[in-house]
């Protein structure tokens, strides 16, 4: 079976349609895109303005700001490793930069306050070495904003984190992104400079159908926010690592963490945020997560959902033209809407502990009813069962006690609380008192229950 066989036939030509749309639509010289689903890639399609000549998925393009999200796997690797925190400023680990008091953190969610761009010349547009050092690129005044205060996109922000991986590992950036990213994943097509077969970089005149080549330079000191070349072929391999983890390049629990928004989004901008080094779309019911890019004469996304296990990679070549953002999360929809995944069969538990067994089913805050359930994964699930109410997971601790997971709950600590002869007396959520009957006069409730207990009206 071929990848298109993976998908309908009408689902293929929907995706063939919008990729042709855009290339027509958007004036490109070329445009090429792939979807992947459960593991695989299900879809690829091309357009081109010489026929015969589409490019595939083994066709480098740049891809610009996607560069960054490499750089934060590679920062997120030296946090596992003990060798930094993601809340140590700067100034711990490179010093003599100006802009010593932002933390790693702030850095990787663009909330450290530094400028979008270097000084001029524009960066994009001139060899690296017209910024030799680190001040070259910061300027005389880095920071524009207080930092942590509010998400603003740097590019000399992942520079710092590239010299900030240069320091650590005492190697260049690009030696250790091809050590511990691109080997392990199996990305031999994802490269600093430009290997054949390789798209050129044009601008598209914005009045006329003409062109003009532009220039692919060397971007040195900020090779951290924008160098690299990649195919959708090894960018597809790239989102899987990301929605799935995988142990070889970084914990799964990592990559979790680096898809949690990380600074609050831009005024008017609520459908949108940015965790680290990844950013974070809302498009209907569904998230979508990757990362934009852009270099003169570049277009290029990824964007992946997990929950539907879809993922979908756009390049293009043009400086301007097809919104590769809107194509590729549409590639996505297509996909997910028309063929959505097909959910693993039940199964009952392996095993189970009868104490926990036990916790489970009703109980009550107050006079709020909630239902307990121990899932498949060892995880309890707390849910309202009536009227408005915090629903909340919770994963078991080594003390016997649960973290809440998500939510008005999250990081928060469940303990169940057993009386003298050792049965259950309630549940201690965060200091809120569950019972198993509504305000259960045996149980210890802060405050205590009327001695009267309930009643009616009397009239």
């Amino acid at each position: 079976m071929t990848s298109d066989e993976v998908l309908l036939p009408t689902t293929r030509r929907a995706l063939l349609h919008r990729v042709a749309t855009a290339q027509t639509e958007g004036r490109t010289p070329s445009l090429v895109a792939a979807v992947q689903r459960d593991g695989r890639i299900a879809w690829s399609g091309a357009r081109s303005c010489v026929d015969g000549h589409e490019p595939d998925g083994d066709t480098q393009f740049r891809i610009g700001s996607i560069t960054k999200t490499f750089t934060a796997v590679l920062v997120m690797r030296l946090r596992d490793e003990g060798l930094l925190d993601l809340d140590d400023p700067l100034e711990k680990h490179l010093p003599g930069t100006d802009a010593g008091q932002v933390t790693v953190f702030q850095l990787l969610g663009h909330s450290g306050g530094l400028g979008a761009e270097t000084p001029a010349p524009w960066w994009e547009r001139t060899p690296g070495g017209t910024r030799p050092e680190l001040a070259d690129v910061l300027g005389e005044k880095p920071l524009i904003h207080p930092s942590g205060r509010r998400h603003h996109y740097s590019n000399p922000g992942y520079t710092l984190l590239g010299s900030l991986v240069e320091r650590l590992r005492g190697d260049s950036w690009a030696e250790v992104l091809r050590r511990e990213i691109l080997e392990p994943l199996g990305m031999d097509r994802t490269t600093l400079q430009a290997h054949a077969p390789h798209a050129g970089g044009w601008a598209v005149h914005p009045w006329a159908d003409v062109m003009l080549p532009e220039p692919a330079e060397d971007l040195g000191l900020m090779a951290p926010a924008g160098q690299l070349w990649s195919t959708t072929t090894d960018l597809l391999r790239f989102a899987a690592f990301l929605a799935q983890g995988d142990e070889r390049v970084l914990r799964v629990s990592s990559t979790a963490e680096m898809r949690a928004p990380a600074a609050p989004a831009e005024a008017g901008d609520w459908a949108g945020a940015y965790g680290l080094g990844l950013q974070a779309v809302r498009r209907g019911d569904r998230t979508l997560l990757g990362h934009s890019g852009s270099l003169p004469g570049f277009l290029a996304t990824l964007w992946f959902s997990v929950e539907d296990d879809v993922a979908a990679v756009v390049l293009s070549n043009a400086t301007s033209g097809p919104l590769v953002g809107s194509v590729a999360a549409d590639l996505v929809q297509i996909v997910a809407d028309a063929e959505p995944r097909i959910p693993a069969p039940w199964r009952p538990l392996p095993d189970f502990d009868e104490e926990l067994l036990e916790l489970t089913g009703l109980w009550y805050w107050g006079t709020l009813v909630y239902g307990l359930k121990l899932l498949a994964d060892g995880e309890f699930e707390l849910q309202p069962l009536r009227g408005a109410g915090r629903a909340a997971r919770f994963r078991a601790r080594p003390d016997g006690t649960w973290t809440g997971l998500a939510g008005y709950y999250a990081g928060e600590t469940l303990r169940v609380v057993r009386s003298a002869d050792g049965t259950v007396d309630h549940l201690d959520l965060g200091s809120f008192v569950f019972t198993r009957e509504p305000y259960d006069r045996s149980a210890a409730i802060p405050g205590g229950v009327d001695e009267g207990g309930w009643r009616g009206l009397a009239i």
